[in-house]
C-alpha cells in the first residue's frame, strides 16, 4: 500500500467513524424521544384510568337518582290520585250533608211541626 492509498484510506476511516457516532447521536435521540413518550403515555394511561373510573361512579349515581326520581314521580302522581278522589268524595259528602239538613229542616219546619 503506498501513502495516496493510506491515507485515502484514514480518510474513509475516518469519515466512517464520524457517520458512526452521527448515527449514534441521532439513536440516543430517538431513546430519549421514546423515553418522553412511554412516560406521557402512562400518564394519559393513569389518567385514562382515573377519568374511567370517575365516570363509571357518575354513572352509577346517575342511575340511582333517575330511579329515584321516578319513585318521587310515582308517588306524587298516585298521592295526587288519592287527593283527588278526597276532593270529589268532601265534595259529594258536603252535597249529601246540604240536602238531607234541607229535609230535616223541612220536616221540623213543615206543616204539623209545633
Amino acid at each position: 500500500m503506498d501513502g495516496a492509498s493510506g491515507g485515502a484510506l484514514a480518510d474513509q476511516n475516518s469519515q466512517l467513524i464520524t457517520c458512526i457516532d452521527e448515527l449514534r447521536t441521532k439513536r440516543t435521540a430517538i431513546d430519549e424521544q421514546l423515553d418522553q413518550e412511554e412516560q406521557e403515555k402512562a400518564k394519559v394511561q393513569s389518567d385514562l384510568q382515573v377519568l374511567s373510573k370517575r365516570l363509571a361512579t357518575l354513572n352509577e349515581s346517575i342511575a340511582r337518582k333517575l330511579a329515584a326520581r321516578n319513585d318521587y314521580d310515582k308517588t306524587i302522581q298516585e298521592t295526587e290520585a288519592a287527593y283527588l278522589k278526597i276532593l270529589e268524595s268532601s265534595q259529594t259528602l258536603l252535597t249529601v250533608l246540604k240536602r238531607e239538613s234541607m229535609g230535616l229542616e223541612r220536616k221540623s219546619t213543615g206543616p204539623g211541626a209545633v
